[in-house]
């Protein structure tokens, strides 16, 4: 059995990057919140992106809202509190030569843990990056989202590009 040492060894520097997310993650809501209003856009690039302070309390694009009913919030809560045990586990057990899946799940557990800490502190997410087009706008999101989408962007090249040797097949004698 693999020790709790054996599984983070040769990974600090994916840790470190999961650190990096949560800082920016929980740095640009804290400067979205002391410097926005909700609902009052800082247009950043003029018909495409916009600075919007909204409070989430759904789950990713704001699916499923709490609406501030305190079940609905704690249920969102211990779902990803499951979620990053997953992926904590699911980065324990993956080998460190395996980088680019190293590297996606650093990035989704930095985002998971930026989210999850607003959900615990507050009921909600801070959501601030409003892309759009016209009268088409993207859910809003932010760093924490932006990471833990790329994270499985990356996952999902891995798995989709690694090349596994088949299992020898118990008929062919290996």
């Amino acid at each position: 059995m693999r020790t709790l040492k054996e599984g983070f060894r040769g990974k600090v520097g994916f840790l470190l990057l999961s650190l990096g997310v949560l800082i920016a993650d929980q740095w640009s809501k804290w400067w979205v919140e002391q410097n926005l209003s909700r609902g009052a856009p800082l247009e950043i690039v003029e018909g495409f992106l916009d600075l919007t302070l909204v409070r989430n309390t759904g789950v990713a694009f704001g699916l499923f809202p709490a609406r501030g009913e305190l079940a609905g919030v704690i249920l969102l809560t211990v779902l990803g509190l499951v979620a990053l045990t997953v992926v904590m586990v699911y980065f324990w057990k993956t080998e460190r030569h395996e980088r680019l899946l190293l590297t996606s799940l650093a990035l989704i557990l930095g985002g998971a843990v930026g989210n999850l800490a607003d959900r615990i502190a507050a009921g909600s997410v801070t959501d601030f990056i409003d892309v759009y087009y016209r009268s088409y706008h993207w859910h809003t999101f932010n760093v924490a989202d932006s990471a833990i989408t790329v994270g499985i962007v990356l996952m999902i090249l891995e798995i989709l590009t690694s090349r596994s040797e088949p299992e020898p097949d118990a008929a062919d004698g290996g």
